[in-house]
């Protein structure tokens, strides 16, 4: 979409310092930028790429002074920087109207301007918003609810009755509400324990490629308001997680653990059942954090078992020193025989 510097500073609240008539069309790396590319500088160190750079409109901080470019002043380039992607740049569709080849059972009710994908499966009751778009292959089983204005990319995979909120984002190869790992120990073997509970999934989430969510056994699997899941995340069945949580890639969450709003979650992670995580903790990539444990919040934690980041810091620096303190262990050992 072609825009004016004015009209992208009025969107953003931005005070505009240069040519107000300057057309912007794209975003870009400072590098990479043509004449009608917005990029953005956060810190001056960066300064001097943005003045290299064939962009004729910044995002900077106040007090930042570029020669010959139009600025837009705001108090976070970055997060200006993301609001001005998604009003100039619209997503390529996943799904043009109702592809003949998608089977849609007779009971299903698809909203008129929800568009489905070649080789889709749409079973028995279930429900897809005002302008969803389902791609190629995905599969909405029986009662399955798809809320308004979603984007699942193709090979996506909701199990009978999973419900998915507004304007969610599922990426390819994600699977909803398959059965937990759940299983009872007995008579010299394992008994596969009821997973009969659902999976709800909020308004304004967005899960990665590869990503699995269970559903309950008894009860339900909840994924709140906001909540982004990186890829290859694993949540297992009876998992809460609160509004605007962010976990990367990689991360595995035990059955029954409840996670609050806006945690953060490295790489890797991995979460023992009955976990408990409140409101605004982070927890480091490749950290482990233990059956039934509770990470306060706003705590930092990390290594395994997770433990507050000062003190995973000075442990850390004494492990590296392991073999210098041999040493001198040994030495003064000698010294006594």
């Amino acid at each position: 979409m072609r825009r004016i510097a004015r009209e992208l500073a009025e969107h953003l609240q931005a005070e505009v310092k240069g040519d107000l008539s300057r057309p912007v069309s794209g975003v870009a790396s400072p590098e990479d930028a043509g004449a009608e590319d917005l990029i953005y500088v956060d810190a001056a160190k960066h300064l001097a790429r943005a003045q290299a750079s064939a962009a004729g409109c910044v995002l900077v901080r106040e007090g930042m002074k570029l020669e010959g470019k139009t600025l837009l002043v705001v108090a976070n380039p970055k997060l200006a920087f993301a609001k001005a992607a998604a009003w100039l740049l619209k997503p390529e569709p996943i799904a043009r109207g109702v592809h003949p080849t998608a089977v849609i059972d007779a009971s299903a009710k698809v909203a008129a301007d929800a568009r489905v994908g070649p080789y889709a499966v749409v079973e028995a009751e279930a429900v897809i918003g005002a302008r969803t778009e389902i791609g190629a292959f995905c599969f909405i089983g029986k009662g399955a609810v798809v809320g308004e204005s979603c984007r699942l990319h193709p090979r996506v995979t909701l199990y009978p009755g999973a419900r998915i909120g507004s304007r969610a984002t599922l990426h390819s190869g994600a699977v909803i509400g398959g059965d937990g790992f759940g299983y009872v120990y007995g008579e010299g073997r394992h008994w596969k324990f009821p997973q009969l509970g659902s999976v709800e999934i909020g308004d304004d989430v967005e899960i990665g490629n590869n990503t699995t969510v269970a559903r309950g056994s008894l009860g339900v699997t909840r994924i709140e308001r906001g909540v982004k899941l990186d890829n290859l995340v694993h949540v297992a069945h009876n998992v809460r997680i609160g509004e605007h949580t962010v976990i990367a890639a990689q991360t595995g969450i035990s059955g029954s653990c409840d996670i609050g709003h806006h945690v953060l979650i490295g790489g890797q992670a991995g979460l023992g059942d009955h976990c408990r995580i409140e409101d605004e903790a982070v927890v480091g990539g490749q950290t482990g954090v233990l059956n039934g444990k509770t990470i306060r919040t706003k705590e930092v934690v990390w290594g395994t078992p997770a433990r507050p980041l000062a003190q995973f810091k000075k442990q850390h620096a004494l492990f590296a020193r392991l073999p210098e303190l041999g040493e001198r262990v040994r030495k003064l050992e000698e010294k006594k025989r």
